[in-house]
């Protein structure tokens, strides 16, 4: 089974780009952990301050152990502090979603 960390930030809209630089540093950080990053997504339309980061992972203790990753890593932490100190997350919440078999990644049909 293949879960889904759904993490929804709500975020300083003036500080747009920093939550973009914090996301960024994930995309590198995340995999080396033991996540599959689906991505990071920043507010375009509509709302301004809700951005979002999907992390994909085989099974919840799966996460468990990706989780004790990122505690212990160097870029983690720096990038945890980051956010810390310039303060542009207001609230962030996780959801875990179960894959549905047969729907993941199916990319589009040539026409």
């Amino acid at each position: 089974m293949t879960m889904i960390c759904i993490i929804r930030y709500e975020i300083d809209p003036f500080q747009r780009d920093a939550f973009k630089q914090y996301a960024e540093q994930w995309g590198r950080i995340i995999p080396r952990c033991g996540g599959h990053l689906v991505g990071y997504f920043l507010p375009w339309q509509g709302t301004n301050y809700v951005g979002w980061g999907l992390i994909a992972l085989e099974s919840l203790s799966a996460y468990e152990t990706y989780q004790e990753r990122l505690r212990q890593d160097p870029d983690a932490k720096k990038n945890f502090a980051f956010a810390h100190e310039k303060r542009f997350i207001c609230k962030e919440e996780r959801n875990f979603v179960e894959v549905v078999d047969g729907t993941f990644e199916i990319p589009a049909m040539k026409p």
